[in-house]
């Protein structure tokens, strides 16, 4: 007797979401205001000023910039907000925070600008296992975004999910 072996999932008409797929890409760095403040803790402002505008910011193109401070000093908010402007006048995208916060950040703009036509009635699910541990927001963003079109949504793998909502028809 001769088996062929048949991949039906492949052959449905299920999509899966890996929230892998959305960091693909993300490169970030990071720009430390610790350097700029005298004795790596106090913040003058008039220092801080010339240093902003005198530093050339185009070493940071084509980057995503997390603007944050490594140690404990006090920084008030327009020391963050004076580096973020001088790096979006030239396009260089950035977030004041921390680099996880960003990455999560960028792959909710990711979830949020995704051709839904590709789950329009279908059933999705939403992969479970990956080498990465994600924030649980995002999934939420994810239900969020995918919910009014999908015609259902599972979690975890095709071989085993669990349902999460399907469409009153």
């Amino acid at each position: 007797m001769n088996y062929e072996i048949e991949n039906r999932v492949s052959k449905s008409q299920i999509k899966t979401i890996d929230l892998e797929d959305f960091i693909g890409d993300i490169d970030i760095v990071v720009f430390d205001l610790k350097c700029w403040l005298k004795d790596d803790l106090i913040l003058v402002e008039k220092d801080f000023r010339e240093k902003v505008s005198s530093f050339d910011w185009s070493i940071y193109n084509g980057k995503n910039v997390a603007i944050q401070c490594s140690n404990d000093a006090i920084i008030p908010h327009w020391a963050f907000m004076l580096v973020s402007s001088e790096l979006k006048n030239i396009n260089i995208k950035n977030f004041i925070g921390s680099v996880n916060d960003y990455e999560n950040f960028l792959i909710t703009e990711k979830i949020n600008n995704i051709n839904l036509a590709i789950y329009q009635d279908k059933p999705v699910i939403i992969k479970g296992c990956s080498e990465k541990k994600f924030k649980e927001f995002l999934y939420s963003v994810l239900i969020e975004k995918i919910q009014p079109v999908a015609k259902k949504i599972m979690f975890g793998e095709a071989c085993s999910s669990v349902p999460i909502f399907k469409r009153n028809k």
